[in-house]
């Protein structure tokens, strides 16, 4: 899983039959420190069915996020796998306790 912040929405008229219904959203990916340095935002579908703008978010790319929704398995390279409530991020220089 990745992190990521939703930054807007996006409707599509014309989609697949298997994905109507599904919401659409903008995110911008993240790096593990909350960092939005990690490359160019990209449209995701919600799997969570709950993220909208602003929120903390953990997504999945390729065939995980194609696996993510019902019918099983849907055109998509990116999936919102759920909302963060809670993030905290500690560099220790890669000691391990």
């Amino acid at each position: 899983m990745k992190l990521g912040r939703v930054i807007g929405t996006m409707v599509a008229t014309v989609k697949p039959e298997a994905m109507k219904g599904l919401k659409l959203l903008i995110v911008r990916p993240l790096t593990a420190d909350g960092r939005d340095d990690e490359g160019d935002p990209f449209v995701a579908t919600d799997a969570s069915a709950q993220a909208g703008p602003g929120d903390l978010v953990t997504w999945e790319a390729s065939r995980e996020a194609a696996l993510l929704h019902d019918p099983w398995f849907i055109p998509v390279d990116h999936a919102i796998v759920g909302i963060v409530d809670q993030h905290q991020y500690r560099d220790d220089g890669g000691a391990g306790t």
